[in-house]
């Protein structure tokens, strides 16, 4: 057994699960966030691992947070999800991207309140479908391993009373929590253009034409058109819209900030013709379109409307504009009153009843510019939404999925609460065995930044290199709940000790702050394995990793901070990715987004990953289970004959993109090509020496291990077997 490094001497030991001679547990968690995935939180004694002093590998010392790796995908939902943004729009979850900002929840008190939170993970699956019916009109469209958040807590789509599915789940007695009644994003069309200008010109603008007397001179005939705001948002899209229609506008500044008023900007056009165009554009419509009334809508909140303390208002002293408002309003189903207040100035309010789901149906219906007025941060989740479930029904097909995970565990989707996604599948690791173990147990060591400070402060500890990554993905998803790589940065950096981090987890991007002060206290080097470019090959090899672009994502934000990174384009498959238009797409991809390295490796089957990955090869592509069965009959790489061919199609494609040249990549030739930019280049920090190769970049001899596996996420054993993805 391998525990000794967790072992913890306790007056009351505990032990893991049918291995009684093992101490170290302080306990087994089940948890909703990955249901049937134990995580075993144990104290360790050691956090550094010595590296075999025969491995070829170019550090001495690795750290491994945690033994197993969640990187598989359990909880989604369907696509065309509408996920609710910081700024009050909606976007369907397929094109959400790590970094976008989202809104989430959290307690405060008795209410939970909307905060906005990051992406942090964002990747697709293939799982059952099932349609979830709400009373107020919403339907959702989710996995059974989905849940939403009830008056009763947490639930999921599916599940059972008793036996091994026993979960909370949805039934006719619960209702979902949210605002619901989401409305599709607005398509901002001709008639709309015209309604906003008609809303926003007629709202806040001086639009006029006069004559007035010139001694001894004919008469002058002015032509005025001026809008002036303080939301500078209002201001650009109206401009747009004039440009659309041919009438150029100046900007300038209108007036300039005091103690208690705002800077405002303006837009102004003086020609005869453009006066008289945009009057033509603002006339009232005989008939107005459904389009016309959103923009119009649109423009009036821009131009005179507010949003606090509840209540959705919109203010003028025009008869027509108020009675046009109000129209527009009832033709789209609002409940919307005229009130009085008696002002000498005449000016009256429309207000919109109907609490906050009436106020965020207006604003996706209409979709106004000036996006402050429509968040949601810090109000409280309550709404009288009619969102009791009418029905759980399975469609009877799997349909792509779309997961994500947040800084909050949550997210808003099609107007009700949705909680945060994450994955199930594990890696073998330790000794556990290889069926059920292998899906549902990881070891989590909680005290591990405590423990690593202590190594890291030994009089005799002289700074050598530490590889994070090699085993296990410190940025699994497991991260994201026990947030254990911050307290290992700070410790490595503050002692002087220079490290490398390798991973295919976007959640690393939340620490790229830190990473970028720890690259200026100590050399520091990056890596992001990226498998497959092929979108359906990835879903069905990879259904729980990031996506290749969402990882590219990633390589583009550590660019774009300043820190180097390489790219591991691992494992290639033969026969499937290997193909010069494949590779030739994944090297560019790769190049674009600013790595500073990149290393081609041959798939790898080890004993586990080999069955899995066999499995899945018969039933997907069956025609090329000879030709693997010929190529790994009696070992684990691939022959030196198929690696010398792959390093003399990768070599030109490397100089094609300029990697040969760059600081993180080399091609020099088929028979002697250098791994740069990954583990052993000084240039982007890491240890001197480079991984010995046989021809092709990042290969290393036969006997060395190279354990890429095929699926979701790196292997664990911390028995010298040592992988790089």
């Amino acid at each position: 057994m391998r525990w000794e490094t967790q072992r913890l001497d306790l007056d009351e030991p505990t032990t893991l699960p049918g291995m009684p001679s093992i101490r170290g547990l302080l306990r087994s968690v089940q948890v909703p966030e990955f249901p049937g995935l134990t995580f075993h939180e144990v104290r360790a004694r050691s956090a550094l691992n010595k590296v075999p002093g025969d491995s070829a590998m170019p550090f001495c010392y690795t750290i491994n947070p945690y033994r197993g790796c969640s990187h598989s995908c359990v909880y989604c939902v369907a696509g065309d999800t509408l996920v609710l943004m910081a700024d009050g729009r909606q976007k369907p979850i397929s094109e959400l991207r790590v970094g976008d900002r989202i809104v989430g929840t959290e307690q405060r008190g008795t209410y939970r309140h909307y905060v906005t939170t990051d992406v942090l993970a964002h990747w697709s699956t293939v799982k059952p479908a099932y349609r979830v019916s709400l009373a107020d009109g919403t339907e959702l469209t989710a996995s059974g391993d989905h849940r939403f958040l009830t008056g009763r807590g947490w639930k999921h789509v599916v599940g059972a009373m008793a036996g091994r599915d026993r979960r909370p789940y949805l039934t006719t007695n619960d209702s979902l929590l949210g605002f619901g009644g989401a409305a599709s994003p607005v398509a901002a069309c001709e008639q709309y253009r015209r309604g906003y200008l008609t809303g926003m010109v007629r709202g806040d603008a001086n639009l006029k034409v006069y004559r007035y007397q010139r001694a001894g001179r004919t008469h002058g005939d002015v032509h005025r058109f001026r809008l002036a705001l303080a939301d500078v948002d209002g201001l650009i899209r109206s401009q747009a819209y004039l440009a659309m229609e041919g009438i150029p506008t100046d900007q300038f500044e209108f007036s300039g900030a005091t103690g208690n008023r705002r800077a405002m900007t303006a837009i102004r056009a003086s020609s005869a013709a453009a006066v008289a165009r945009i009057q033509q554009l603002i006339e009232w419509p005989v008939e107005p379109s459904r389009a016309w009334q959103r923009g119009f809508l649109a423009g009036i909140f821009d131009a005179e409307g507010s949003r606090s303390q509840g209540v959705l208002r919109i203010s003028n002293a025009d008869d027509e504009m108020l009675a046009r408002t109000q129209d527009a309003c009832t033709a789209f189903g609002f409940d919307a009153v005229l009130e009085d207040p008696g002002r000498e100035n005449r000016v009256r309010t429309v207000r919109l009843r109907g609490g906050l789901k009436e106020h965020m149906r207006f604003l996706h219906l209409t979709d106004p510019a000036i996006r402050r007025k429509c968040t949601v941060e810090n109000i409280a989740v309550k709404s009288d939404a009619d969102l009791r479930v009418v029905a759980v029904e399975s469609l009877g097909l799997d349909m792509p999925m779309y997961d994500i995970t947040t800084g909050t565990g949550d997210f808003v989707a099609n107007g009700v609460i949705s909680h945060n996604c994450f994955a199930r599948r594990t890696h073998e690791w330790l000794e556990f065995d290889s069926g059920r173990d292998f899906d549902t147990q990881v070891v989590v060591k909680t005290n591990l930044a405590e423990v690593l400070r202590r190594e890291l402060a030994r009089t005799g500890w002289t700074r050598e290199h530490v590889a994070l990554g090699t085993n296990t993905d410190p940025y699994q998803r497991a991260e994201g709940r026990y947030r254990l790589m911050p307290g290992v940065i700070r410790a490595l950096a503050e002692s002087g000790t220079p490290f490398s981090i390798l991973t295919k987890g976007t959640l690393l991007r939340r620490d790229v702050p830190l990473l970028a002060d720890a690259a200026g206290q100590v050399p520091l080097g990056l890596g992001v394995s990226m498998a497959i470019w092929d979108d359906e090959l990835h879903r069905a090899l990879e259904p729980g990793v990031p996506t290749p672009r969402a990882r590219l994502d990633l390589v583009r934000a550590l660019a774009d901070a300043g820190l180097p990174c390489g790219v591991f384009l691992a494992p290639v498959l033969p026969g499937l990715t290997d193909d010069e238009a494949s590779l030739d797409a994944a090297l560019g991809a790769i190049a674009a987004a600013g790595a500073t390295g990149v290393t081609v490796i041959p798939l790898h089957l080890r004993p586990g990953a080999r069955e899995w990955f066999m499995a899945w090869l018969r039933t997907a592509h069956p025609e090329l289970v000879p030709r693997y069965e010929r190529m790994y009959a009696r070992r684990a790489y691939v022959s030196a004959e198929y690696r010398t061919w792959l390093a003399h199609r990768v070599a030109p494609l490397l100089a094609r993109h300029g990697l040969d040249r760059q600081s993180g990549g080399a091609a020099r030739g088929a028979d002697g090509a250098q791994v740069t930019g990954v583990p052993g280049d000084e240039e982007v920090g890491f240890p001197a020496g480079s991984l010995p190769t046989t021809g092709l970049p990042g290969v290393r001899p036969k006997g060395e291990p190279d354990a890429v596996t095929p699926a979701p996420g790196p292997a664990a054993d911390d028995g010298g077997q040592l992988s790089l993805l």
